[in-house]
C-alpha cells in the first residue's frame, strides 16, 4: 500500500506542476504553483460504528500538535473562481500512553499519530483583490506507531489508514507572491492493516472508524 500512495502523490505532483508557467501569481491573483507549510490543532477519536467492545460506546482520543509542508497549483477558470490540486505531508505530536496504567480500547501501551499524506483537489472564490474562501476534498492516508505489551514482551508495529479528508479555508494575499490563511479539516478513516517490520507480510485489510478534527494556521508562497 504504501508504494500505491507515493506513485498517487507523485503522480498529482506531475499533474500541478506541468502548468506552471503558464501562468504566475503576479499575473492572476491566487493561480500557478504555490509551496508552504501548515501547524495547528490535532484531535483524532473513535468513531462509533466500529467498536471493539459491545457492551459500551468506548470513544477515546488523542490530541497534538499538525505539523506539514504543502505544494499545490490553483487554476484560474474564471475572474473569481479558481480549481486547483495539492499534496501534503504531514506529522503530528498526538499520542496516548497508558503510563503502565489500565490499558486502552485496543490494548495497547502506546499510540501515536505519525505522518499523514493527502493528495486531492479544492475550489476557491476571490472576494476581494487579497482574499479567497475556498473548499477542499481528497483522499488521506494515515500512520499510527502502536505498541503493545503482555506484560513481559513489548512489541511495535505501524497501523497503516485510508481514508478521505473535506476542509474549508480562507487565503489572504500579503503580496502578489505570499500568503497566509486558516484552515478546518475533518477526516475519516475506514480502512486500515498492519504494517508488520520485517519480512513478515502485512495484514489483512479490516475495517475501522477513526475521525479527525484539525484546525490549522497556512503560510506559503506563490510561483
Amino acid at each position: 500500500m504504501n508504494k500505491t500512495v507515493a506513485l498517487i502523490a507523485g503522480a498529482s505532483l506531475a499533474v500541478i506542476a506541468t502548468p506552471a508557467f503558464a501562468q504566475t501569481a503576479n499575473d492572476v491573483p491566487f493561480s500557478g504553483v504555490r509551496v508552504g507549510g501548515e501547524v495547528g490543532y490535532d484531535h483524532l477519536r473513535s468513531g462509533s460504528s466500529e467498536d471493539v467492545d459491545t457492551s459500551r460506546d468506548l470513544k477515546q482520543s488523542i490530541d497534538g500538535v499538525e505539523y506539514g509542508a504543502v505544494v499545490g497549483y490553483d487554476l484560474p477558470v474564471s475572474e473569481n473562481v479558481r480549481i486547483g490540486a495539492e499534496a501534503s505531508y504531514a506529522g503530528s505530536s498526538a499520542s496516548w500512553d497508558n503510563n503502565n496504567g489500565v490499558p486502552n480500547t485496543f490494548n495497547l501501551g502506546r499510540v501515536s499519530a505519525s505522518r499523514d499524506i493527502y493528495v486531492g483537489g479544492r475550489i476557491g472564490y476571490v472576494v476581494t483583490p487579497k482574499t479567497m474562501i475556498y473548499a477542499k476534498a481528497g483522499y488521506t492516508n494515515q500512520r499510527f506507531g502502536i505498541q503493545g505489551t503482555d506484560g513481559t514482551t513489548s512489541l511495535s508495529q505501524r497501523l497503516d489508514t485510508d481514508g478521505y479528508r473535506l476542509g474549508a479555508g480562507v487565503e489572504y494575499a500579503v503580496s502578489p507572491n505570499a500568503y497566509i490563511g486558516a484552515e478546518y479539516r475533518y477526516s475519516n478513516y475506514s480502512k486500515g492493516e498492519i504494517d508488520f517490520n520485517g519480512d513478515t507480510p502485512d495484514s489483512s485489510r479490516f475495517n475501522l472508524d477513526t475521525d479527525r478534527h484539525q484546525v490549522v494556521m497556512t503560510a506559503g508562497v506563490r510561483f
